[in-house]
């Protein structure tokens, strides 16, 4: 029964948070902006502000697909966000603008996950396979490392935590100090901000339940030795 109920909240988790995120995002960018900027204009404004002219803005297809690309400098905004004015669209906006803050400021947690990624893809790609050939031929070492490759893609999940919070709390001292929203417009924002944070939050403990329940295995598995 213990595991049914585990299995079930891995699977609600996650769901919990995408359903939170959508829910906010959706309501948010049915509400327009005072300042009546574009997503685009938003974000070109604050990376202007910050002296960030090497920036590009650019669109991006899909929905939420908006993200900071380290290596190229560019902020890229789904087609929604780049040409919309709403709310929400500004809060996206202002936190991928955050990422690009943090690039140029040497952030270290944004730092520290970039040199992660090389190894967190391979503990990503690797563990279960290394961790499901521990448990078929009940071998511990590779159950270990399997777990060790996991622990690496969990500690990205981990340190992007600090990361994207610290990118939305950029976003809302930006966005504030820019005059893109007013006062009354800060809760909205902010809702938006804290909703998308819980994806991470979600992400993260998953991983982390998982993570305990191969260590647990392999401490059950030594005891039985």
């Amino acid at each position: 029964m213990g595991f049914i109920i585990y299995f079930i909240l891995l699977l609600i988790i996650p769901l919990w948070a995408q359903s939170k995120v959508k829910s906010a995002y959706r309501k948010y960018s049915q509400v327009q902006a005072s300042s009546g900027l574009t997503g685009a204009q938003v974000a070109r404004k604050i990376l202007d502000d910050n002296g960030l002219y090497n920036v590009r803005v650019e669109e991006v297809r899909g929905t939420l697909t908006d993200h900071y690309d380290p290596r190229t400098k560019v902020v890229r905004l789904s087609t929604n966000n780049y040409h919309g004015t709403s709310v929400a669209g500004a809060a996206v906006a202002a936190h991928e603008v955050g990422h690009a803050i943090q690039d140029q400021e040497n952030y270290a947690f944004l730092r520290f996950r970039h040199a992660l990624v090389p190894v967190a893809s391979f503990g990503s790609n690797a563990s279960f396979f290394l961790i499901l050939l521990g448990i078929i031929l009940t071998s511990q070492n590779l159950l270990l490392l399997g777990i060790v490759a996991m622990a690496a893609a969990v500690l990205f999940q981990v340190v992007t935590l600090p990361v994207e919070f610290n990118a939305s709390s950029r976003a809302m001292e930006q966005i504030v100090s820019a005059g893109v929203i007013r006062n009354d417009e800060e809760r909205e924002t902010k809702k938006v901000l804290d909703a998308a944070a819980l994806t991470y939050v979600a992400g993260a403990l998953v991983a982390l339940l998982e993570l305990a329940r191969f260590i647990l295995m392999y401490i059950g598995m030594n005891n039985d030795d």
